[in-house]
């Protein structure tokens, strides 16, 4: 019965695109793209590359276009190559005063060099805002010493380490026909089915409609599979087919989950997590255990899935298997709760857990975290628990599993006051305690100050330039009667940007201060003399690091504004000063 389905069907989809390949060689549509638009449009018909090749997707095939009516629309195989984009990012150019030339001018050596060092970087966010707009602004491409797919690769490659689901997606609808966009659609789809939640991974499919990877094909047909969709499923395995897709393992599950047979094949697959979830979904007496080498995805799906063993059940005579989950839980793979609730369940006598500071040491190294730990949530006595959390975690690190620990350590430190801490507890305490996410903080004017002053408000758009001017001069006035008052690097700061942007300064202030401080990186003024504005903001990505803002000295911040000023970069310029000149409160 099987076969005479996969038949019909087969003579079916044969039919039908050979009828309207006929069609498709009497009209061909080639619409302009509107490579600002951020908003899409959502194209009534969706689009599946059939490939031929392996899971690494890296050969082009057929194109084929389904509608809602099971139709297909033959697309020619070259039609991902002659639509190749020369612009390829997400955001408009003008919305940071960026030109889509912003990398023309740059040698590729240089820009995969910055790039590499930046990546090893662990940046903060103020260093992200700026390589975000670097990388996501739509540009062209550098024209010397790197591929195109390699200068997309960053963009990916960036977008995959941040995994920000909702900028993904974005980046993926605005550059939908873009070549290489494989990578990112299987790190998204993949994301989401780790975490068991196949719905929003196949959402994207009512979204992407060009790729071409056998893998992503495979699992869009087991999204509309899984959306009781079986005839367009069921159209698109046979096209596979046709293009010469062999998968026994895939095969096997699709008969299962279309019903062609009563039962699949319960060997269970870790080759990707596609056929590892597969492997549950078709099995009811799916168990598997994983091993210290077992990727990070298995871990991942079995402790989203509910799958992990369970903490009340394990053995604690089976030292392998609690090494397995402390060192499981130091890569976030179980959740801390379920190794302290396992740490509870050893059993210690009195005097063990009396004489804690010297039995811990003379256990095995689990045993001897379980009773620290046993002892730790008995006491009320703030010293004793500073002297047993930093014991505990000091036989984390010792171990190298430091990060089984600290959610629960920051918990238990909240039970400290700041008052009765010692000081030779103070840097542990502080490292380690939950600090409260910083509330955004108003800005307080003080217009004895230049850099604190009314001024300010300019630079958040609350001025026009002729009232910046007119509250500048006044300002000035009355500053330089005070013979007290020395004219700072922040001061300069924003007065030169005022100026940059078209505030004239009476005669009689201009000696006041003197512009030519800021020492621009000689580097930095060639690249900017050669309208290399995208190698500048990695420049200036690399200069703020992992510091923040607020921590640069003045002079650092200084040739920054004077940099963006030269660039005429006003809206960067404007956040950054927003962040390091206000007094706030």
């Amino acid at each position: 019965m099987k076969n005479l389905k996969l038949l019909n069907k087969k003579y079916l989809s044969i039919f039908t695109i050979l009828i309207l390949s006929f069609s498709l060689n009497l009209k061909a549509e080639d619409e302009p793209i509107d490579i600002w638009k951020l908003e899409k449009k959502i194209e009534q018909n969706s689009s599946i590359v059939i490939t031929e090749n392996d899971e690494s997707g890296e050969t082009e095939n057929d194109s084929v276009n389904t509608d809602p009516n099971n139709t297909i629309n033959l697309i020619d195989s070259n039609i991902l190559g002659e639509n190749k984009i020369s612009i390829v990012g997400l955001y408009d150019p003008e919305d940071h005063g960026l030109s889509i030339d912003m990398w023309s001018n740059s040698n590729g050596n240089e820009i995969k060099l910055i790039l590499n060092k930046i990546n090893k970087m662990n940046l903060s966010i103020d260093s992200k805002e700026i390589l975000d707009i670097a990388l996501l602004t739509n540009s062209y491409f550098p024209k010397d010493n790197i591929t195109e797919e390699d200068f997309v690769d960053f963009k990916i490659k960036y977008l995959i380490k941040n995994n920000d689901k909702n900028l993904i997606k974005l980046y993926l609808i605005k550059n939908e026909k873009n070549i290489y966009n494989s990578k990112l659609i299987k790190f998204y789809i993949n994301d989401y089915i780790e975490n068991s939640d196949l719905k929003n991974a196949c959402k994207i499919f009512d979204e992407i409609k060009y790729f071409s990877d056998d893998y992503i094909n495979k699992f869009q047909i087991y999204c509309l599979i899984d959306q009781e969709k079986r005839e367009e499923a069921q159209l698109l395995y046979d096209l596979n087919k046709e293009s010469g897709f062999k998968d026994d393992f895939y095969e096997d599950k699709f008969n299962f989950l279309m019903e062609y047979t009563e039962k699949a094949d319960e060997n269970i697959s870790d080759k990707n997590i596609l056929n590892f979830h597969l492997s549950h979904r078709t099995n009811n007496n799916f168990i598997y255990q994983p091993k210290e080498n077992s990727p990070k995805f298995i871990w991942r799906y079995l402790s989203s899935s509910n799958l992990l063993e369970n903490i009340n059940e394990i053995n604690l005579e089976n030292d392998e298997k609690i090494s397995l989950i402390e060192k499981a839980t130091h890569e976030q793979n179980y959740e801390e709760k379920e190794l302290f609730e396992l740490y509870k369940r050893f059993q210690f006598n009195i005097n063990q857990l009396l004489n804690v500071k010297d039995s811990y040491k003379l256990l095995k190294k689990h045993e001897g975290r379980a009773l620290l730990y046993q002892r730790l949530i008995l006491t009320e006595d703030e010293i004793q628990i500073l002297d047993l959390s930093y014991k505990l975690k000091e036989s984390f690190i010792k171990d190298n599993i430091e990060n089984a620990f600290i959610r629960e350590l920051r918990r238990v430190l909240l039970k400290v006051s700041k008052e009765q801490v010692p000081s030779n507890f103070s840097s542990f305490y502080n490292d380690n305690l939950t600090i409260p996410a910083l509330e955004e903080k108003n800005i307080k004017v003080n217009n004895k100050i230049i850099h604190q002053s009314k001024l300010l408000k300019y630079f958040e758009d609350q001025y026009d330039i002729q009232k910046a001017e007119e509250d500048l001069n006044k300002l000035l006035k009355t500053i330089k009667k005070n013979k007290d008052y020395n004219v700072s690097i922040k001061d300069l700061i924003l007065l030169e940007s005022l100026v940059s942007d078209g505030v004239k300064i009476k005669k009689n202030y201009k000696n006041m201060f003197n512009f030519d401080q800021s020492n621009i990186p000689t580097d930095i003024q060639l690249l900017i003399n050669n309208n290399e504005v995208g190698m500048v903001l990695l420049r200036l990505v690399e200069i703020i690091g992992e510091d923040n803002l607020e921590n640069l000295d003045s002079d650092t911040l200084y040739f920054m504004s004077t940099i963006l000023n030269q660039l005429n970069l006003d809206s960067i310029r404007n956040k950054i000063m927003l962040k390091v000149l206000p007094l706030k409160i």
